[in-house]
């Protein structure tokens, strides 16, 4: 067995907690290790890095974890030290990935790669030129649920794809009592808040490996709740969007519409749904369920109000059956990045399809803020 030193910034985080320590890189090691195509084994050694000492310690103790820091030069400077991840809030994350890559690491992160298109493109011609793997996080590509829709598509059970309709969110609360459930910064535009920035790089990669490339937006969002409490039990004004309505064109015909929003409440079966509509079928999935109906088996629906309606639509859908064991989305995709580096396996979720979702982002505000359709142009790293 060999070790391999990871750089874990901002893991303090709920995601860089719960997600990429508790449940990829310390599941990982509790299972004893990642084994490679030859046999042998590799144990992550993971270095927890950020700016509270309090907290890194507390946080490798409850997962065995034997080195914190908050010196993130020495930690870069270690040659043990061959990957480096990143799951800071936006604004911090390119300074720190572009140190990183003039350290010759391999390089890891959450999305969005950078507040801005402009500085995620010179990130992915910057790791091109240092020539390091690199990666971002798209875990809803790993979920049960998009894998079963995956699954449905390539079968052919839809048919011809005619459109998409998406609600996503739940209600985050305001504080101070109960506490909200998601960090401050995530509503000041200032600290790199706001729903579009956050949900519209998944938006991107969803649409784009499940029906194509998203060639059209138009977006309104609204800040729809002007003060909340910090983490502190200040209160603060709230400078960032927290709800978004978006309709986006695919190449080959297909529209997405998409609400996302965090002042809502859950009326649906998940936090997440999707319907796919198609000549032959259809599909409605959530974070790990899906359920389709077929041209043959959809009800004639007629419009009258004067009625209870007769038909209940929801029995008519069938739920796709589990046949694999699916993990963990973020480990999955962490022990895809994980012999990417180690054995030159694929991973096509690099940096330039990270600028992806940035530039989805960053046309949707451009749509919000002209009050017009915006085209959206192929990207590339030149």
């Amino acid at each position: 067995m060999r070790k391999i030193g990871i750089i874990m910034n901002g893991v303090t985080g709920r995601m860089g907690t719960n997600q990429h320590l508790g449940r990829s890189i310390a599941a990982i090691r509790q299972r004893g290790g990642l084994t490679l195509r030859d046999g042998s084994v590799v144990m992550p050694d993971p270095v927890l890095v950020g700016r509270n000492g309090a907290k890194l310690e507390e946080l490798a103790k409850a997962w065995s974890v034997d080195r914190w820091s908050t010196d993130l030069d020495a930690c870069l400077a270690d040659p043990q030290n061959v990957i480096y991840f990143d799951a800071q809030s936006t604004l911090l994350r390119a300074a720190s990935v572009r140190a990183a890559l003039a350290a010759g690491k391999h390089v890891y992160c959450e999305k969005p790669l950078a507040g801005t298109l402009e500085d995620s493109l010179a990130l992915a011609r910057e790791a091109a030129k240092v020539g390091v793997k690199n990666g971002v996080v798209q875990d809803k590509l790993f979920l049960p649920g998009i894998l079963k829709l995956k699954q449905v598509i390539a079968s052919g059970f839809l048919g011809k794809v005619l459109s998409v309709r998406g609600e996503f969110g739940y209600w985050v609360f305001e504080g101070p009592m109960p506490p909200a459930q998601r960090p401050s910064w995530n509503y000041r535009k200032e600290d790199g808040g706001g729903i579009i920035l956050d949900m519209f790089p998944h938006w991107q990669y969803v649409l784009e490996n499940l029906f194509g490339r998203v060639t059209a937006v138009s977006c309104i969002g609204r800040t729809t709740i002007p003060e909340r409490v910090d983490e502190v039990g200040k209160t603060y004004a709230c400078t960032a969007d927290d709800a978004a309505y978006a309709t986006f064109e695919i190449e080959g015909g297909v529209v997405a519409h998409i609400n996302s929003s965090w002042a809502t409440r859950v009326n649906r079966e998940d936090l997440l749904i999707l319907q796919v509509d198609g000549t032959e079928g259809s599909a409605a999935v959530g974070l790990r369920e899906c359920k389709v109906q077929s041209r043959v088996t959809t009800p004639k629906a007629v419009w009258n109000p004067d009625i209870s309606n007769p038909i209940d639509f929801l029995a008519g859908w069938q739920t796709v059956p589990t046949t694999t064991t699916i993990d963990n989305a973020f480990k999955i995709q962490w022990e895809m990045f994980l012999r990417h580096v180690l054995e030159g396996a694929p991973f096509p979720h690099g940096f330039l399809e990270a600028a992806k979702g940035v530039q989805l982002a960053e046309v949707g505000l451009q749509s919000w803020a002209e009050r017009r359709w915006v085209d959206v142009p192929a990207l590339t790293a030149s």
